[in-house]
């Protein structure tokens, strides 16, 4: 690698004083008491660095001139150069209380923020037009005692509580067809033929004043056998839309519950119904019905107004500021997401692995359940899984859903005077239509709805606030204060390190750099200036011009 050296020439004007001796030094001699003056003056430069250093690097002066120059406010007023004193102490007391509730408030925020508190809003929005929802119903009573025959009385025995010895102690049927058909008895087959029908129960159907009748109703099964559902959007059936509110402007619909089909109780079982009436539940299109776990009630003998106000924008928060899980439907079944979509579809997979069977109500292409299935396998499993088993089916609170808030009242029917009106008019007996008839009228109260919205209370922005308020209050800081702290801290342990060792490593360095001083004395004994102007090219010196550095070609003119 190629060899730089680097030299420093000073010169010197004045004309040194002789000894008593006259100048009898020769070049060496002078040469020698050069160097050695240098080496001196070297040391006495590096001491003096030395003590500079070490009277202006101490942490003291160095903590004082950080205090005057911080902008933290008070702590010019607590280090102070001349020592502790009353004022500095009295300082010191003031910003250590102020520091401890500035730290006691940044806890208390952090706190807050870790509860992850949120605030649900409530909006209404008014609307030129509703989509009218999804109402299904259904009778309690599954099958017609009219549409019993014996072999379907000895079939469904396990499932209705009847011993096979018993006497039934009513009329039955003749067998139909199917008892000789030789095909194995189907549980879906036979609730399809023997429901209650909804061409003989509906008795009158309006909606918004226009007529409506079986043709607007679609078939759905549910845990009561065959159930109906109105403007259901299957099927490439339009949603059905509402432009008025209140009564009228809805479905109104008038049943014959048929009570005289109703078959009696020969036991309990959890297919056993002892009411009488129609269950009803109104949900969003793309929500199948769980009619008999959230399905209301309506009695006959009564005319039920349910006034419904759409809830379509429920948004909830994910965990930890709520519930909700943002889930998509991972199954064979249903396309979109809903708490009762998954409770099915988890009820369908957990009687298929424990009975290989499922109810008439669940999807998929498993083989129906026997009675003997029911009453052995399918409900009591339904009722561990209910009871026991919580962790199978754990269906998350989606976070975005539509839901229709519902307020019931009701008037009896018919009256006494429109009683035998009734009676003429459907050709039935004044207590068949006291025990038989209601009407249900669903609507619209007003026509608008609501948006419930869940919005975090306190997010990482506020944090940040009211820590940069409480520390701009109790201390007079801010986060260029802190920055300036961790600088202060920065050039300390730089302090510390290089007075270890690795600064003197560099001085030693740049100190083996320096070059030798030469007078000018030197420099004139050789009469460089009359030699060049002799020699146009130059010339090369002697080696002694430099001491201890060998003649390394042609030197350049410095000195002229």
């Amino acid at each position: 690698m190629p060899i730089q050296i680097f030299c420093s020439v000073s010169f010197s004007s004045g004309k040194e004083a002789p000894g008593p001796l006259g100048d009898v030094q020769g070049p060496h001699q002078r040469r020698q008491r050069d160097s050695s003056e240098s080496e001196e003056e070297e040391e006495d430069t590096e001491k003096e660095a030395a003590r500079k250093e070490a009277s202006e690097g101490g942490l003291p002066t160095d903590l004082v001139a950080f205090a005057n120059s911080c902008t933290l406010h008070g702590a010019r007023h607590i280090f102070m150069e001349g020592g502790p004193g009353v004022k500095q102490a009295l300082w010191a007391v003031a910003f250590v209380l102020a520091l401890g509730a500035f730290l006691c408030q940044v806890g208390d925020r952090i706190a807050y923020y870790l509860s992850y508190p949120h605030v649900t809003l409530l909006n209404e929005v008014a609307t030129s037009e509703l989509a009218f929802p999804a109402v299904t119903l259904c009778n309690t009573n599954a099958v017609r005692l009219s549409q019993l025959s014996y072999p379907d009385l000895l079939y469904l025995a396990p499932m209705l509580g009847l011993d096979e010895s018993d006497d039934p102690g009513v009329p039955l049927a003749p067998p139909g067809p199917e008892a000789f058909s030789g095909e194995p008895f189907n549980l879906h087959r036979f609730y399809n033929r023997s429901c209650h029908r909804l061409e003989d129960m509906l008795l009158y159907c309006s909606y918004c004043g226009g007529p409506c009748g079986p043709h607007n109703f679609s078939v759905v099964f549910t845990r009561y056998g065959k159930c109906y559902t109105f403007n259901s959007g299957r099927d490439g059936r339009p949603l059905l839309k509402t432009m008025k509110g209140g009564t009228g402007n809805g479905l109104e619909i008038m049943l014959d519950i048929q009570q005289d089909e109703y078959l009696p109780v020969w036991g309990e079982t959890d297919e056993t119904s002892f009411e009488a009436g129609i269950k009803v539940q109104i949900h969003s299109q793309d929500e199948p019905p769980f009619i008999d776990q959230l399905g209301f009630g309506v009695a006959p003998g009564f005319q039920t107004f349910v006034a419904c106000q759409e809830q379509r924008q429920l948004i909830y928060l994910p965990p930890p500021w709520g519930t909700c899980k943002a889930v998509t439907m991972d199954s064979d079944f249903f396309d979109s997401y809903s708490i009762t979509a998954c409770r099915i579809d988890c009820e369908t997979r957990y009687l298929v692995e424990n009975c290989n069977c499922r109810m008439v109500h669940m999807p998929g292409d498993a083989p129906y359940c026997t009675p003997e299935q029911y009453k052995e396998c399918a409900d009591p499993a339904l009722d561990f899984l209910v009871e026991k088993d919580q962790e199978y089916c754990v269906c998350e609170m989606p976070c975005n859903l539509t839901r229709y808030a519902k307020e019931l009242s009701m008037v009896k029917i018919p009256s006494k005077a429109s009683a035998k009106y009734l009676a003429k008019k459907f050709n039935k007996s004044e207590q068949y239509i006291g025990e038989n008839i209601l009407v249900l009228d669903i609507f619209f109260e007003v026509l608008n709805y609501e948006t419930i919205e869940q919005k975090k209370a306190y997010e990482i922005a506020g944090l940040l606030g009211d820590i940069g308020g409480q520390m701009g209050l109790f201390i007079g800081a801010s986060i260029l204060t802190v920055l300036e702290l961790f600088d202060y801290a920065y050039e300390v342990i730089k302090h510390r390190l290089c007075r270890r060792g690795k600064c003197q490593k560099e001085a030693k360095r740049s100190s083996a750099d320096k070059g030798v001083a030469l007078s000018l004395d030197d420099v004139k004994r050789h009469n460089p200036c009359e030699s060049l102007r002799g020699h146009p090219a130059g010339m090369t010196y002697a080696a002694n011009i430099l001491p201890h550095h060998p003649a390394r070609g042609t030197f350049e003119d410095f000195t002229c």
